[in-house]
């Protein structure tokens, strides 16, 4: 195997180190040579990259913003990062970086692959004249991105499925499977469970998070008189789907837990019993399978990305989408069950390390990215 120059680009910069950084070490492992791009990419976090074994990039990037030219600005500086650095390998991450990234290697003549880590907002159905405009220019770029892949790599067959009936791939032999992220599984240790029932959910503020389901079945657990406790851990959006902070507001007065942001998850972990995500859909939930990792039951919706990490009734429990009233019905059960609450918390971790653990599903990707 000869040694390759990859470019990693990310919208977000400590994602890089958060998520990708294990399969940063394990490319640099193998010999190859790694870049990583991001907005705000600077200070502690590109020196956090920089341990990794990669060379940090800080490239102008609007994460949420929908203003083109902003967006074509991000294709020149990806462009010009290509040519700096002699990359043979573009690999994005999250739809901008995997987009304008893949763009910006053809017009290099530079190999190219997307890592599908969710179908995001554009995907999900919803109402109104610019959300159904948006998710028509979201597929369409993402064909002309896909077109220019040689791997689009996905992380759960619903999303493979969905992305290719919505024609945002028109080459289905060009897809891949993992199984999500890979979670640490010495970095998150089993933690010994509270004696009591405590609940958390850890996600960005947004709508399709299922922030509101979990925030709305934990002030009616509440209002009924329910001992247990309900934490929410995560920053605000500001995403044309974030939680309006009056909302949140009035969650915290009716007794919901408010942590704010979150640098490290453990000790949140640590302090709860039972974890809960009933998100509208996901690529393969982290925070799922670090909750998993530490010995924790889960909740979470019977939708894509969710429903393959939670095995019903074994690891925790599914609910529908949407379903305040079956969300507040499975936190009750677990509320008054601790045996139940322990079984699935082991059961969990079994099947964290069996499907997830990290070192598994980097093989898999170096693999499809021919890396290894």
């Amino acid at each position: 195997m000869s040694s390759r120059t990859v470019l990693v680009n990310a919208s977000y910069a400590p994602s890089l180190t958060i998520f990708r950084g294990p399969l940063i070490r394990a490319m640099v492992a193998a010999g190859h040579r790694v870049h990583a791009s991001a907005p705000g990419l600077t200070g502690e976090t590109a020196r956090a990259v920089a341990a990794l074994g990669a060379e940090p990039h800080d490239v102008p990037l609007s994460r949420a913003g929908l203003n083109p030219v902003d967006d074509l600005a991000y294709l020149r500086a990806v462009r010009a990062l290509i040519r700096r650095t002699g990359a043979d390998l573009v690999l994005g991450y999250t739809i901008k970086p995997c987009i304008f990234g893949s763009l910006a290697a053809r017009s290099c003549g530079v190999e190219s692959a997307s890592l599908v880590t969710g179908l995001g907002f554009a995907f999900i159905p919803g109402k109104g004249a610019v959300r159904r405009l948006v998710g028509l220019a979201s597929r369409q770029l993402w064909r002309r991105a896909t077109a220019a892949n040689r791997v689009v790599i996905f992380q759960n067959p619903d999303d493979r499925d969905d992305f290719i009936a919505a024609g945002a791939l028109a080459d289905a032999g060009k897809a891949r499977l993992v199984n999500g992220s890979g979670v640490d599984m010495a970095h998150y240790a089993p933690a010994p469970l509270p004696g009591d029932a405590r609940f958390l959910m850890i996600a960005r503020l947004l709508g399709n998070k299922g922030v509101r389901e979990y925030a709305e079945a934990a002030c009616r657990l509440i209002a009924a008189g329910s001992r247990a406790r309900f934490a929410l851990g995560g920053f605000f959006d500001e995403g044309p789907d974030g939680i309006d902070p009056a909302e949140l507001a009035a969650w915290r007065a009716a007794g919901l837990d408010y942590m704010g942001p979150l640098d490290d998850v453990r000790p949140a972990l640590a302090a709860c019993s039972v974890y809960v995500l009933p998100s509208y859909r996901e690529g393969t939930p982290r925070t799922v399978l670090e909750a998993m990792a530490t010995g924790r039951a889960v909740i979470t919706t019977d939708a894509p990305g969710c429903r393959e990490t939670v095995r019903s009734g074994d690891t925790g429990l599914l609910v529908p989408v949407h379903d305040v009233a079956a969300t507040a019905a499975a936190m009750k059960a677990l509320s008054e069950d601790g045996a139940a609450r322990a079984r699935m918390g082991r059961a969990g971790r079994d099947l964290c390390e069996e499907k997830y653990a990290v070192e598994k599903v980097n093989a898999a990707m170096l693999g499809h990215l021919r890396l290894a």
